[in-house]
């Protein structure tokens, strides 16, 4: 068996296109979608995804403002500049990049910004609806991605035991309430640190989700026959073969691709879904915000 291909890309590609007409809707009624990313300091890896995002915004002809503070700013800075943006009546989405320095508390942070422009979908509000079964509101990123990326590929979900790899408030958390929600109705297993027979457990699951930021973790050992399995790890590990020094890998050993039925690569699988998905959440803040 050799994996099919769970194409983030081209999935991203028709979630694009999907909203090209709602913005041209909302643009009919005067208002133009618009979405301010807040960035500190100068990891490397945090400019490239702020710059993918900007691109984004233009490619749909979202607005996009693009705050850059310095790494020493204090967090009372910061504290302002969110304080400003919440009441910027034209503004629909707000973003803090992720990781900011160790001397701020980041969900501190994140729980100053308005419920309705939280398009990262990490305030406590928008967490809270997801645990009440409400899918109306500001979903998390990635997890509402690697959902309509199963949906775009016609992955039955329906009494399959998914396990997720990771337990994080960003991804694993919420990636597990929305496979157990009414209408998705999956079997849901959450795997982490202090998890036992970690790859027996994988072993059992009809759908895999990896989100740990280890490279290569999960091997083809790990992997029931004809599951399927999805990558969310990115992560940059030295490469002496390539030119630059270092490649892109995933939580996911490549032979995988031998054993499971569908598999998201990386990069190129969850990547553009979670962009994708914060364009939606965007557009859906401005159509929420100017409800008639």
């Amino acid at each position: 068996m050799v994996a099919q291909r769970l194409d983030g890309k081209v999935c991203a590609a028709q979630v694009e296109e999907e909203l090209h007409l709602r913005i041209a809707a909302c643009k009919e009624k005067g208002i133009t979608p618009h979405l301010a990313v807040v960035i500190v300091g100068d990891d490397p890896a945090s400019h490239v995804y702020v710059g993918s995002k900007v691109r984004a915004c233009e490619r749909l002809g979202i607005k996009s403002t693009h705050i850059e503070l310095p790494a020493d700013s204090t967090e009372e800075k910061v504290r302002d500049v969110i304080h400003t943006l919440n009441q910027q009546n034209d503004l629909h989405g707000i973003l803090v990049q992720s990781p900011l320095p160790s001397h701020m508390d980041e969900e501190a942070l994140t729980d100053l910004i308005d419920p309705a422009k939280d398009v990262d979908g990490f305030h406590p509000q928008n967490l809270g609806r997801l645990v009440q079964g409400r899918l109306d509101g500001m979903l998390p990123c990635t997890p509402s991605g690697v959902m309509r990326m199963l949906a775009w590929a016609g992955i039955e979900t329906e009494g399959k035991t998914a396990v997720i790899l990771g337990r994080s408030r960003i991804v694993g958390m919420p990636q597990s309430l929305l496979l157990g929600s009414k209408g998705i109705d999956s079997t849901v297993t959450v795997a982490h640190s202090r998890t036992k027979d970690t790859s027996a457990l994988c072993a059992s699951a009809d759908i895999l989700i990896a989100a740990v930021g280890r490279p290569e973790m999960v091997t083809a050992d790990w992997v029931k026959e004809g599951a399927v399995v999805v990558d969310v790890g990115i992560n940059r590990v030295d490469d002496s073969t390539r030119d630059r020094g270092w490649r892109l890998a995933g939580d996911v050993h490549p032979d995988v691709a031998n054993k499971a039925s569908w598999l998201s690569p990386v990069p190129g699988g969850v990547g553009p879904m979670t962009i994708a998905m914060l364009m939606e959440n965007t557009v859906r803040a401005t159509e929420q915000s100017n409800a008639d």
